[in-house]
């Protein structure tokens, strides 16, 4: 039986025991009372104040939100409901499906590989997909905006380059990233029940690309990280699920991140909410890109709050974690560098850059993020949101299931206003 702690900071000393017990799953990361680490427990309890304003004005049902500083866990706390229509009560090791957060992860296996020398950042990534090599790029017609039912008619040129293992990491490949590719991709490689990445990847080179290989920044919101782990499977001769467990979950000790959850866990599932005019209202797709055979990296997979926790810890601490070395602290630096120095969905947001597979705050003035300068991390599709800090040894984890991304900025400010040292 699964113990839960009700994280409150008023209280943390007389938790600390169960806490210690309950949290078993990230025991290197010690446990503090806000004071030790610099944070006040007075304002750190405005991150409760925020959530609980969006749980009442029904923007989310409910959340957990988790932080670290300076290494040591500071704020766990469950919010509000995981399930409305049963009346189930939010808990700390409640599983969500993490959906783009899934990203960074694939970007670290990718990393490790590239460590190990199974493979380059430069790498075409036909090296490993031969169906992808002689690309061809969509070119809209003249006169295609104009219509509107649908994307725009297209023919196709060569593609300049091959596309590279980097172009797919920092989202400037052109595959699948835009209203032509992805709608060609979607006709050429249809997911079916029982697909597998072996089955559907080869296929995405008969589909155009979007534009020429590095001439902009537009997001392949699935497409794109998927083949990237199709890549570490040939590279690395394991499927998918296999590496990423043996490779980094277990060692980092995530024993609830899985692209599956098995039956065990299924009752700590959230359920999945979408806002409507009649206020929120219970997902059709429960499913999300979760499966037990296609393996997506752009988005498969669930997780907890703990356990991205220690994910995201072990970013901070240069890539270990448990006593065990992921990457190297140059990695990590190379992995949170903006390799593309602007970008932004539909237009470019000031103060924001682009690393391999997370978003980098070059400028949190211009950005109007309450984060500090090089902060990086990423969301996902349903809320989930993760922050490293390293101007200020922080990790910040919120994990919700209806999107809204507003929820993510007010927890930020929250943090950042506790912090008086």
């Amino acid at each position: 039986m699964r113990r839960r702690v009700h994280w409150t900071t008023a209280v943390a000393v007389l938790l600390l025991p169960v806490a210690l017990v309950t949290l078993s799953a990230i025991a290197s990361i010690e446990i503090a009372n806000p004071e030790d680490v610099g944070l006040s427990t007075d304002r750190l309890g405005r991150i409760h104040e925020a959530v609980q304003r969006h749980i009442a004005d029904q923007n989310i049902t409910g959340a957990v939100t988790a932080v670290t500083r300076r290494h040591r866990l500071v704020h766990l706390e469950a919010h509000g409901l995981m399930d409305v229509e049963a009346g189930t009560a939010m808990t700390e090791d409640a599983i969500f499906k993490i959906m783009s957060m899934t990203k960074p992860v694939v970007g670290v296996a990718i990393l490790m590989l590239m460590e190990e020398g199974a493979l380059r950042l430069n790498d075409p990534v036909s090296r490993f997909i031969p169906e992808l090599a002689d690309l061809s790029v969509a070119v809209e017609r003249p006169a295609g905006r104009n219509r509107g039912d649908g994307p725009p008619p297209f023919y196709t040129v060569p593609a300049s380059r091959p596309i590279t293992v980097q172009d797919l990491l920092t989202h400037t490949s052109g595959l699948a990233s835009g209203p032509i590719s992805n709608r060609e991709a979607g006709l050429v490689a249809a997911q079916a029940p029982g697909d597998a990445l072996a089955d559907l990847i080869p296929k995405l080179g008969e589909a155009p690309l979007e534009f020429q290989p590095g001439d902009r920044w537009a997001y392949s919101a699935s497409r794109g990280f998927d083949v990237l782990l199709r890549i570490v499977e040939i590279a690395s001769g394991q499927p998918a699920d296999q590496f990423l467990r043996t490779r980094i979950f277990d060692p980092l000790g995530m024993t609830d991140t899985y692209f599956w959850a098995p039956e065990a866990a299924r009752s700590r599932v959230a359920t999945v909410y979408q806002r409507t005019r009649d206020g929120l209202t219970r997902s059709q797709n429960q499913v999300g890109a979760t499966s037990q055979t296609y393996f997506s990296g752009g988005g498969g997979l669930m997780s907890t709050a703990t356990d991205y926790l220690q994910f995201g810890q072990m970013l901070l601490n240069g890539g270990e974690l448990n006593g065990a070395r992921l990457l190297s602290p140059s990695t990590i630096d190379l992995m949170s560098s903006p390799h593309v120095a602007e970008f932004g969905f539909g237009r470019i947001s000031p103060g924001l850059g682009f690393g391999l597979s997370v978003q980098v705050v070059n400028d949190p003035v211009a950005a109007n993020q309450r984060v500090g300068a090089g902060s990086f991390g990423w969301d996902g599709a349903y809320g989930t949101h993760f922050w490293v800090d390293p101007a200020e040894q922080i990790v910040g984890v919120v994990m919700i299931q209806t999107p809204n991304f507003q929820v993510s900025r007010d927890v930020e400010n929250a943090l950042m206003q506790a912090i008086v040292d």
